[in-house]
């Protein structure tokens, strides 16, 4: 691929787990993709705009406050609203089985739960990204 895969990694909400999220950073970073972290406690709105501002390939959302149902859908409706359909958006963290059918149907390209390897997640991004 010519140029570095620019990926942001956003945990939304008012979830205070970032560890898994710090994982995925490095390890994406390790794999040779360019990572922006946003932080902690980030709103629809912030996370859009960090889109906006940056222009990503690749959106991570990481979440383990269950909050997923209203987040995700959120973003992505916002998403719509800017006119932003050319970012591959997954999710992470702890997603139940029954919402990940829900959270594809609102844009999610995949969910990647506890213990994925983060080859696997290098391989998803290289084989789904929409350029």
């Amino acid at each position: 691929m010519g140029k570095n895969i620019r990926c942001i990694v956003a945990k939304p909400g008012l979830d205070g787990h970032d560890r898994g999220a710090k994982v995925i950073s490095r390890g994406l970073r390790d794999a040779g993709l360019e990572i922006i972290y946003t932080g902690l406690h980030q709103t629809p709105d912030d996370i859009v705009e960090s889109v906006v501002q940056e222009d990503p390939d690749v959106l991570l959302l990481s979440i383990l406050s269950g909050a997923h149902t209203v987040l995700f859908p959120e973003i992505m409706k916002k998403f719509k609203e800017e006119g932003i359909d050319d970012v591959l958006v997954l999710g992470g963290g702890i997603i139940p089985d029954e919402d990940i059918v829900k959270m594809k149907e609102v844009g999610i390209s995949e969910i990647f739960g506890p213990g994925t390897k983060i080859q696997e997640i290098v391989d998803y991004i290289k084989g789904h990204l929409k350029r």
